[in-house]
């Protein structure tokens, strides 16, 4: 028995011997060490092709009054960084089958928006990169729309403290995520350094908000302003978007209070209310309720509708119970708040589908169509799957 090697004839010793010795050499090269330059080079955070049909400049769509857009949130996976998110890319791929629907008809998607924890850590490139980014792709591509991007807790940390490594990790990765997407900094439309940032379209003007920073002034300040210069004779209706809720009964609410939940109560939600913002749209929970806040100023009786839409892929949450929120309408009397629960989530995983949501914009008239995705296409939190967002 022999082999070729280089035209050099071998016998089966010198085979063998051949053999050990490549598998040998291989071995060492796989087991040296990395040079310092190689252990300490970071992994470039992709970021999200632009879309291919981008919000016109603000002055160019005043005349607008018809359209839709889609909202989700917690797309984040079981195998981040692994592999592709699978639940979120059943969510994607109906929103695409909805873009193309709505194409056609006088209710257009223009954007899409997303409430926050795109990824389990936001400090890991490879979940961006491997998990996420692949999938937005499609939807600002194939579906051609804008993407919005709110931080969520697992993006950018909870942490409320600005010079945090972890914070600064996570948040230099998501602006890379997003730098295709979102207002520069200098433009009056971004609070620079922050992932906060807001845009509009037609007669509805948004506003993405970092829940994380909930008690910090400077966010908070800037959220004023953006809603005091607002030309509310164009801009209608005003939508904010962030991460934590004000009102949740799934495991980060019911009896338990956390401190970005507390803040939007004390600091957010009389500011929108003095604003007559018309829907909040959050997430956290891995569910989908419905709250409405009614309130009275001297404008006469107003509706503020806040979803939490955290179906887009995250593991399932169920109804922990409900928040005691009457000392929140105390406080307010003088407003006549009075919060009312809507739709709650079920107790089980079952009642509480991978979904988004639909937003159409009709004039002042706002609607609603919740989607379930998979397993939940049949899904009706209302009885059916649409509900008005206008009677007061």
């Amino acid at each position: 028995m022999f082999s070729m090697k280089n035209g050099i004839r071998l016998g089966t010793a010198g085979a063998l011997l051949c053999v050990t010795t490549v598998a040998i050499l291989r071995s060492q090269q796989a087991a040296a060490p990395a040079t310092p330059a190689q252990q300490t080079a970071p992994v470039p955070v992709q970021a999200i092709t632009p879309p291919k049909q981008p919000l016109p400049p603000e002055a160019a769509s005043a005349g607008v009054t018809k359209f839709s857009f889609l909202a989700y949130g917690d797309t984040r996976g079981r195998r981040d960084g692994v592999e592709l998110q699978y639940e979120h890319s059943l969510v994607v791929e109906s929103m695409l089958g909805t873009i193309k629907r709505l194409s056609t008809t006088a209710y257009p998607v223009k954007f899409v928006v997303q409430s926050g924890d795109a990824v389990v850590s936001g400090r890991d490139p490879k979940q961006w990169n491997t998990s996420f980014v692949g999938l937005i792709n499609r939807l600002t591509t194939e579906g051609g729309v804008p993407y919005f991007l709110a931080p969520g807790n697992h993006d950018v940390t909870s942490t409320m403290d600005l010079e945090s490594s972890g914070r600064k990790e996570g948040l230099a990765n998501y602006l890379a995520v997003v730098n295709n997407l979102i207002p520069p900094n200098g433009n009056v439309h971004r609070l620079a350094g922050f992932p906060t940032f807001s845009f509009g379209y037609g007669n509805t003007f948004l506003i993405a908000i970092d829940s994380n920073l909930g008690g910090e002034p400077t966010q908070l300040n800037w959220t004023r302003q953006q809603l005091q210069s607002l030309d509310r004779a164009r801009y209608t209706n005003v939508v904010v978007f962030f991460h934590h809720p004000p009102f949740s009964s799934g495991p980060h609410g019911g009896s338990h209070v956390e401190a970005p939940t507390l803040a939007f109560r004390e600091l957010y939600m009389p500011l929108f209310r003095a604003h007559h913002v018309r829907l909040v749209i959050t997430g956290h929970e891995h569910l989908f309720e419905h709250w409405v806040e009614r309130y009275e100023d001297k404008s006469g009786p107003h509706r503020m509708d806040l979803l939490v839409t955290g179906g887009g892929g995250a593991p399932i949450y169920t109804y922990q119970g409900e928040p005691d929120l009457a000392q929140y309408q105390r406080e307010y009397e003088d407003e006549r708040v009075r919060v009312q629960h809507l739709v709650k989530p079920g107790p089980d995983t079952g009642d509480n589908p991978y979904h988004f949501v639909i937003v159409q914009v009709d004039g002042t008239s706002l609607n609603l169509d919740v989607v379930g995705v998979d397993w939940g296409s049949n899904f009706k939190p209302y009885r059916t799957s649409s509900v008005s967002l206008s009677e007061k």
